[in-house]
């Protein structure tokens, strides 16, 4: 159990209270909980999150400690499909010995609490846990392999002004099986990534233009969540930015005048032009190369990963 609070005379009173009524342990300043190491510099002001002790663990398990690591979660060469699932008895039996659900369940803890440099590769491997096929297991490992390497990766939170900024993007059609589009986005307080997503688009898009409009409202929605709770906690936020690598989806977002090619959009995508319209929210166009939402949406370079990975403030 964590107690946080800006008041520690506070804190210690709540702490007294549930004693009372519960056996309780004060174990001191927060270290580790639910497998993720916190680690505190005050002189340097900065608070680390880190799940190395858990990946070592989930290395073991599989069998994968002494595993060549690779420098990417997802290669390009991996082409996945449903064409790719078992089909003969062997293939059947073969992956019948895989434990490939139990792996994707470990990887998706560290996709969700540190690591949003894997959600990407998560994500499609994930597609396949009813029926896999042994590419599909082979994309798991090299998963393995990235997090071999890469295993002191932690986010590093700063001294930083508690500015919330979101970073959309999506590729077009990328999924081979329906063709539908991937929605990826980030959100960073002070710098460092607090909320991330990359997942499949819930329609299949037929323009570029489409697909990253879509995803401009689905970011949107999270951001308005994310201001709420940060007014909670006493952060208001003045009006918040959300950056998008594209052109056209901001300028449909912002032009309200409905035309021949935007008709078949489904009028909920249209819920960002009136957060636009009432001030809620700035669309702010970013350069595709600085975009660090690009790495949840499509598998990309080594220098291009660590720029994502560093500018969201996953570092080690």
């Amino acid at each position: 159990m964590l107690v946080a609070g800006a008041n520690l005379e506070e804190i210690n009173n709540l702490k007294k209270q549930l004693s009372s009524e519960f056996e309780m342990k004060d174990l001191g300043a927060a270290k580790q909980i639910l497998g993720m190491r916190i680690s505190r510099d005050k002189q340097r002001g900065t608070l680390q999150l880190s799940q190395a002790e858990y990946i070592h663990k989930v290395l073991q398990r599989f069998n994968m400690s002494d595993a060549k690591p690779v420098r990417t979660p997802l290669a390009s060469h991996f082409k996945l499909s449903k064409e790719q699932c078992p089909e003969t008895d062997e293939e059947k039996d073969f992956m019948a010995r895989v434990p490939y659900a139990s792996a994707i369940g470990s990887l998706m803890y560290a996709m969700v609490c540190t690591r949003p440099d894997i959600s990407h590769a998560v994500g499609v491997v994930s597609r396949y846990m009813s029926n896999p096929g042994k590419q599909h297991w082979e994309a798991v490992k090299w998963i393995l392999r990235y997090l071999r390497g890469t295993t002191e990766k932690c986010l590093t939170f700063r001294k930083d002004e508690l500015k919330l900024e979101g970073y959309v993007d999506s590729d077009f059609a990328g999924e081979v099986d329906h063709r539908r589009s991937t929605t990826g986005y980030v959100f960073t307080l002070g710098s460092t990534a607090i909320s991330w997503v990359s997942q499949l688009q819930k329609i299949v898009t037929i323009s570029t233009t489409e697909a990253k409009y879509v995803a401009v409202t689905e970011a949107s929605k999270e951001l308005i969540w994310l201001q709420g709770l940060l007014a909670e906690l006493g952060f208001e936020q003045e009006m918040n930015v959300l950056h998008s690598d594209s052109q056209s989806a901001i300028h449909l977002a912002k032009n309200s005048a409905f035309h021949s090619r935007t008709k078949h959009i489904d009028l909920r995508y249209h819920f960002i032009r009136s957060l636009i319209e009432d001030g809620v929210l700035k669309l702010v166009k970013i350069a595709g190369s600085k975009n660090p939402a690009d790495m949840l949406t499509k598998p990309v370079t080594t220098e291009k990963l660590e720029l994502c990975a560093t500018s969201v403030g996953l570092q080690g």
